[in-house]
């Protein structure tokens, strides 16, 4: 039986696909500087910050201490605040809805030093930074669920002011 057509067949296909996957890896790369609507986003602007950094470094149940994606996360913020030192922020705590108030809200201010702290031990001062706690008054997600809650355990880096 003779599989060679089947052969090129395959080979085809597998072409085809390789040929995708490079031109989605090169449009992304093209686009690493634009935001959703796919405009160029302006070098240390906060909406630089937020596409290409990242505003948001999330937790994981009743812990203030941060994660790999995390720690990824606060490297570029750090790198990014390094270069553009106009800026001042507010570090938000956050949690989920389970729990009281309070001790949401003492989670939420752990969270939120445990960001600063990181930042302070690498190079960003101390008066460029202000932390505050909202516990569970702020969620982003609403639902009885570990999809929420999961989003709901964060810090949130707000850009206050400066920028060049």
């Amino acid at each position: 039986m003779d599989r060679v057509p089947e052969f090129k067949m395959i080979y085809k296909l597998f072409k085809m696909i390789l040929i995708g996957v490079l031109l989605a890896g090169l449009s992304a790369c093209s686009s690493a500087n634009k935001n959703l609507s796919g405009t160029p986003t302006k070098p240390g602007s906060p909406q630089d910050f937020a596409v290409n950094v990242g505003t948001t470094v999330h937790f994981l149940t009743d812990s203030a201490q941060l994660t790999e994606q995390g720690l990824g996360i606060m490297r570029g913020q750090v790198k990014w605040l390094n270069q553009y030192p106009a800026y001042t922020v507010t570090l938000e705590g956050h949690a989920d809805e389970r729990g009281t108030r309070e001790y949401n809200l003492a989670l939420g201010g752990r969270r939120a030093e445990t960001v600063k702290n990181y930042l302070l031990s690498n190079g960003i001062s101390p008066a460029r930074l202000r932390t505050i706690s909202y516990g569970k008054e702020r969620p982003v997600a609403i639902c009885d669920d570990i999809s929420c809650w999961s989003q709901n355990r964060r810090v949130e880096t707000r850009l206050n002011s400066g920028g060049s």
